[in-house]
């Protein structure tokens, strides 16, 4: 998730160990601890351009480490406490923020490698989005008033509310999920596939993606009392021989697309007017194909380049009305 959110759920869950006295200072560390895993982003390289995709969300995130990145957090923090708190009590604070992190990051569907090293899969239960004012901000209030009121039944509070909107995601999850099989079966496909996840800072409107003979379709399904259809496009899953025949089978370019088919979780579509190979799960509507981020494929390259990683993350004023709009059921029409 976001970095905010990250660090306020390592605050809370810290500050629920904490007494009136330390309750600030707990969830500071509570707070950092719980960003800490995150630094991972700082391995890149300038040549590998997606080296940072296979370390991003692996070692730092894995449930295995949480001890000695606990450790490492602790150990850093220390010195700056150590007038008013002992190292174990500092550990312990370090423990239950940097703990949620990972666990927090598996909610979504960006891919966490939280079992590392006994397995490299990339869990995602699809049940926030990434960015959730409507998770990250009563969390925010409710530490802020146990700071406030040196209360820590605040804290406890917050939990809760983390606890419940998890939750939510999970049953909202659910009903979307049976709309889209409902969708599917509508059509006559057969569904080979099928991942679902929240849009952008909700979790009403979800985007579904499912793969029936060569193709995968993209729609939205937004579920209130009742969950309706917001219909979307459709894209050829890709393939070598019918998308990028003359790559070379030996290139690093070919090599890139496999080690981001890992990434995607194999949903893998390609764009030909720039010729990019694309994450299918994500894109600024729900209901459209339109790629978020993806890799460029330059048959000019040589042999050892590697592909172009390109984004984009813009968001005209059509598009955002249209998301609202299907927000509010206005542009979503079938009902299941």
């Amino acid at each position: 998730m976001d970095p905010l959110s990250q660090g306020i759920v390592g605050a809370a869950f810290a500050q629920s160990a904490a007494n009136k006295n330390n309750i600030f200072k707990i969830g500071v560390i509570g707070f950092l601890a719980g960003l800490a895993p995150d630094l991972d982003i700082l391995i890149q390289s300038s040549t590998d351009p997606i080296l940072f995709l296979e370390y991003h969300r692996q070692f730092t995130h894995s449930l295995f480490f949480i001890p000695f990145g606990s450790l490492i957090v602790a150990l850093v923090l220390f010195p700056l406490v150590k007038s008013s708190m002992s190292i174990k009590t500092v550990y312990f604070a370090s423990l239950l923020g940097y703990a949620t992190h990972g666990l927090l990051d598996a909610c979504t569907s960006y891919g966490t490698q939280i079992f590392w090293p006994f397995s490299n899969e990339r869990v995602t239960w699809n049940n926030i989005s990434i960015v959730d004012p409507l998770f990250t901000i009563p969390v925010l209030i409710l530490i802020g008033i146990a700071i406030k009121t040196k209360k820590k039944i605040f804290s406890f509070f917050a939990i809760g509310w983390i606890s419940f909107y998890l939750s939510l995601g999970f049953v909202q999850y659910e009903r979307a999920l049976l709309a889209a099989i409902e969708l599917a079966n509508d059509r006559g496909h057969n569904l080979e596939r099928l991942t679902l996840k929240p849009s952008f800072g909700n979790l009403i409107l979800w985007k579904s993606i499912y793969q029936h003979d060569e193709t995968f379709y993209v729609d939205a399904i937004r579920t209130v009392r009742s969950s309706t259809w917001c219909l979307g496009e459709s894209i050829r899953v890709f393939d070598y021989q019918y998308h990028l025949p003359d790559l070379d089978e030996k290139s690093q370019q070919k090599k890139d697309i496999e080690r981001f088919r890992w990434f995607s979780q194999d949903y893998l579509g390609y764009e030909k007017e720039r010729n990019i190979v694309t994450d299918v799960r994500y894109s600024m509507i729900p209901n459209q194909i339109s790629p978020m981020w993806g890799l460029v494929i330059d048959d000019q390259r040589g042999i050892n380049e590697h592909a172009i990683w390109w984004t984009s993350r813009s968001l005209n004023q059509s598009q955002l009305e249209l998301f609202k709009d299907m927000l509010k059921g206005e542009s979503c029409a079938n009902n299941s």
